[in-house]
């Protein structure tokens, strides 16, 4: 996993979902965000792997989370070496939200 520097960014320009697009017509304004805060924590990871599964080469989002996750981010690059590139946005104390760029 590639570590980036804090950029600050809430927003990417506007771009459809993803390569090819999911269909639904709309376009995306911002980066989708993941308030990992709001899901139960028995099934926290598998609900973030699986929408960091769902992006295509380029697309991203971000994730909030009530802690830094590192076990979370060792789990992603033992299942997914080198796919994400991460940018931390913001580091505590209440949140932190992190944005993952997925490479190829």
């Amino acid at each position: 996993m590639t570590v980036g520097h804090d950029l600050g960014l809430t927003e990417a320009p506007s771009t459809h979902h993803g390569a090819g697009g999911c269909g639904c017509g709309e376009q995306a304004q911002a980066l989708p965000v993941l308030d990992a805060r709001t899901i139960p924590h028995a099934i926290r990871h598998g609900a973030i792997l699986g929408a960091l599964g769902q992006l295509q080469p380029g697309g991203a989002m971000v994730l909030v989370a009530p802690h830094d996750p590192v076990p979370l981010l060792a789990q992603i690059e033992a299942t997914w070496p080198g796919r994400f590139a991460l940018d931390y946005l913001e580091r505590g104390p209440e949140a932190w939200q992190l944005a993952f760029t997925r490479q190829a």
